[in-house]
């Protein structure tokens, strides 16, 4: 992928990919959640593919039978299917391809949980990796979950291999894979990982397939973070439209006052996989979800449609389950203060308790779905996770009380922010930080939740100084939010550079009398041109 035209194609291939990724999320799709009760998907599959792909004696097309793919794994491999072999598919289709590839060859819940990181877009990602030789092989040029998010036979990853040495020559040099054999290695030594760490055949994706799928259909309750703007609560209500076909309306509610209604329409794929375009507030959003096993829970990560940087996490429980407590507002009290607690949950009813050393100085409000005290922390009051309870519901470890912050971190712990607008088809993609409160426990550190904090930047070393990253590469907001600088050459920088830096951003606390500092590397660099639903 070093020449221009192998970087146009991979670009076209992405945006196209990318594009209906959306698309599906948004649209009707055809076609039924069981697969076994799809016999039009099977021949729909048959139709489009069969020209290329043999049809084997057990009614699976050769490759295709081979391998098992998230809903945006298929997305990527019809994308490319369209671009290198000129097929040709209506978006309908396309659509209902994704659909029944993703229901009858997908990856069950279990398979997918170490990796939801990657299609939820999460930006303080840590990637997880199971083998380092795999590592060191593959992830020179895209993250170690893609390769996790796949399943195949070894012959097929043997394939996957050839392929990528056939469709991009120049892949040893672009990976300077020539201090080591990088063919044998990825030939000889790699599949037979692949297929010890990702089999094709799975005893959980054999107990997902004969399990009854459970819809989302009813009304649920919210609860969630938005980095940046803080905790919020509130409501959806789903309600089915076609075969895993979905609308949703949410009324959520932050901590700061703030009030926000979305609305928009879902897809439901391989029985869990949740995606959801949304008018939320006066922005397009996107979630990316996982329904739970039993169909009681929903949780992952919603983000902006073009900003994928900024976003929350959501965790959502059905109204009509037994009573929880979902989320505490804030999360911790400091041993001496009184604050305002509010208590989230469902079916909440009778007495709160605080856990020792903490008293409900007086009830402010109450529901089945919120209580809201004020409550008192003694001098001496026990410091860690306190056991919480509204009647039946109890937590031990939504809220904490402490004595006093020992240590201030940022998350996320390394940012990295995109230049871009400046009439450039590429939005500026932000990077969010928050100051985030822990004390001591031994050897180990509690979290204690996130704190207001003052913010600012600077150089990171002599170089950036020199170039003077800090005066071009954006601005800080007065919530941790970093803003990139416009895209294309600066004519004030050395060289007429661009806005890229390198920065380090740092977040001061007042605790009492003390002040707390932490301070965190910010990269800022280039748009982001070729980005395909799994990076």
């Amino acid at each position: 992928m070093n020449t221009a035209s192998s970087a146009a194609a991979w670009r076209s291939m992405a945006l196209m990919a990318l594009m209906a990724l959306l698309a599906l999320a948004a649209a009707a799709l055809p076609c039924a959640a069981a697969p076994a009760a799809n016999p039009a998907g099977a021949t729909l599959v048959v139709a489009e593919c069969g020209d290329c792909h043999k049809v084997r004696a057990d009614g699976s097309l050769e490759r295709i039978g081979e391998a098992r793919r998230t809903p945006e794994g298929w997305e990527m491999l019809i994308g490319r299917m369209t671009l290198i072999h000129k097929v040709q598919l209506t978006e309908e289709k396309r659509r209902a391809l994704v659909k029944y590839l993703s229901d009858s060859a997908g990856l069950a819940p279990a398979e997918t949980a170490n990796w939801r990181y990657l299609p939820e877009r999460r930006p303080d990602a840590v990637e997880r990796i199971d083998e380092q030789l795999v590592a060191d092989t593959c992830t020179r040029c895209h993250s170690y979950g893609r390769i996790a998010l796949e399943r195949r036979s070894e012959a097929d990853w043997l394939r996957l291999s050839h392929f990528h040495v056939g469709q991009y020559p120049s892949i040893e040099i672009q990976s300077n894979g020539r201090d080591r054999n990088w063919w044998d290695i990825a030939s000889k030594q790699v599949p037979p990982l692949l297929a010890k760490h990702y089999p094709l055949a799975s005893d959980a994706w054999n107990k997902w397939q004969a399990q009854t799928w459970v819809k989302p259909s009813g009304d649920w309750r919210v609860v969630g973070h938005r980095p940046g703007w803080g905790d919020y609560e509130g409501k959806a209500t789903i309600a089915e439209t076609g075969a895993d076909e979905y609308s949703i309306t949410m009324d959520l509610r932050y901590a700061d006052g703030r009030v926000e209604k979305a609305s928009g329409k879902a897809a439901l794929f391989t029985g869990f996989e949740w995606r959801a375009s949304l008018k939320q507030g006066d922005q397009e959003v996107r979630q990316v979800f996982a329904l739970s096993e039993d169909g009681t829970r929903l949780q992952g990560r919603w983000f902006l449609r073009d900003v994928d940087t900024l976003g929350g996490d959501l965790s959502a429980t059905r109204s009509d389950g037994k009573a929880q407590i979902l989320s505490v507002q804030p999360e911790y009290l400091k041993a001496g203060a009184t604050a305002k607690i509010a208590i989230h949950g469902v079916g909440l009813a009778g007495a709160v308790d605080l856990g020792p050393g903490v008293s409900v100085v007086r009830e402010l409000s109450r529901s089945p779905e919120t209580v809201v005290v004020e409550a008192k922390a003694t001098a001496n009051a026990p410091g860690g996770k306190h056991p919480l309870r509204v009647g039946a519901a109890s937590s031990s470890e939504a809220f904490t009380v402490y004595q006093r912050i020992d240590a201030l971190r940022l998350a996320p712990e390394r940012g990295m922010a995109r230049i871009g607008g400046n009439g450039g088809t590429l939005a500026k993609q932000p990077a969010q930080f928050e100051a985030v409160g822990y004390v001591k426990r031994g050897k180990k550190e509690l979290r204690i939740g996130v704190f207001p904090a003052r913010w600012s930047f600077d150089n990171a070393n002599a170089n950036a100084k020199t170039f003077k990253d800090a005066s071009f590469a954006g601005t800080l907001e007065a919530n941790g939010l970093f803003v990139p600088g416009d895209a294309g050459p600066n004519p004030k920088r050395k060289f007429r550079t661009n806005n890229a830096g390198d920065l380090k951003v740092t977040a001061t606390l007042l605790d009492g009398q003390r002040s707390l500092k932490a301070s965190a590397p910010l990269i800022v660099t280039v748009q982001r041109w070729v980005d395909p639903p799994l990076r």
